[in-house]
């Protein structure tokens, strides 16, 4: 029993670390933005984030949770719910805070393949580039 006890303890702690990571936070993100719910999805951002979208009709620098909820409102009114797909997630992170890379896929009235840089400081998005990606979506991610 108590073997049993500990086995269920180790896999809630393992549970609990994993969702602690970054790139768990990152998929999150990435789930929110394509479910098209934007209260969900501005839980993550620090006061003063500064959100680089390059490219495409939104292409802008936003400064601050009202300016990015903004943009987030235009992109999921104009876009629907739409699937994900990442590819190529990496992490890096030291005692001061983390960076998410990868490839990102949001596929609804059309599909727009984003370079996807997070940055996070005390597990809150503090910088988010959105890079659009002008190369056609490959059907393997």
């Amino acid at each position: 029993m108590k073997k049993l006890a500990l086995a269920v303890t180790l896999a809630v702690a393992s549970t609990a670390a994993l969702a602690d990571l970054p790139s768990a936070d990152a998929n999150q993100h990435f789930q929110a933005i394509a479910s098209g719910d934007v209260a969900l999805l501005m839980r993550g951002y620090a006061d003063n984030a500064q959100f680089n979208w390059v490219g495409g009709p939104l292409d802008g620098t936003y400064t601050g949770v009202d300016a990015i909820r903004g943009v987030w409102e235009k992109f999921t009114k104009a876009q629907g719910p739409m699937k994900v797909s990442v590819d190529g997630i990496e992490e890096a992170s030291n005692p001061k805070g983390a960076s998410v890379t990868a490839n990102v896929v949001f596929e609804g009235k059309q599909p727009i393949r984003v370079r996807y840089v997070l940055t996070y400081r005390d597990a809150r998005v503090v910088s988010e580039t959105w890079q659009i990606d002008a190369k056609p979506a490959k059907s393997d991610y």
